[in-house]
């Protein structure tokens, strides 16, 4: 390049463009995948939403009751205690919105009967039909299993 000249060459430019090529070939297509990381993502809202309803319980003395379907967690609280009309209010989060997590493209089966669990304010969990829990577990597709028994859930 001659003094007073400035920008860059055609050689420089196209060598920046096929670096570039490569690189959207190899990465772009990773960070659009939800496949790698939809299942470990939604088995972590499952395993945070049980841990959070079980401490919510404790803390606020209230029973709380988390249902898991297929691709969702839902939180729900009694408005009293002791309570006498069940889990009827949503229960906020810790940010303060409804906690509700859903993930469509995930599927979670569970052994739990109805697919309920009542945390009780003792610490105590019992399934959708109020029977205390020996041992339950819940499993997202190709993930490890949450196992839920009297002394918590555990992942």
């Amino acid at each position: 390049m001659k003094a007073g000249q400035h920008g860059f060459t055609m050689v420089e430019l196209v060598t920046v463009m096929i670096l570039l090529g490569i690189l959207s070939a190899a990465i772009v297509p990773r960070m659009l995948s939800r496949g790698d990381t939809a299942g470990p993502v939604f088995r972590s809202d499952i395993l945070t939403a049980l841990r959070y309803a079980q401490k919510t319980a404790v803390s606020h003395r209230r029973l709380v009751c988390a249902a898991i379907g297929a691709g969702t967690v839902t939180l729900r609280i009694s408005p009293n205690n002791p309570s006498t009309a069940g889990c009827t209010v949503a229960l906020p989060g810790p940010d303060g919105a409804i906690y509700n997590s859903s993930d469509p493209g995930t599927t979670a089966a569970t052994t739990i009967q109805g697919n309920t669990l009542q945390f009780l304010p003792n610490g105590d969990i019992l399934d959708g039909a109020g029977v205390l829990i020996g041992t339950a577990t819940i499993t997202v597709t190709g993930q490890a299993t949450i196992n839920v028994d009297g002394g918590g859930v555990h992942g």
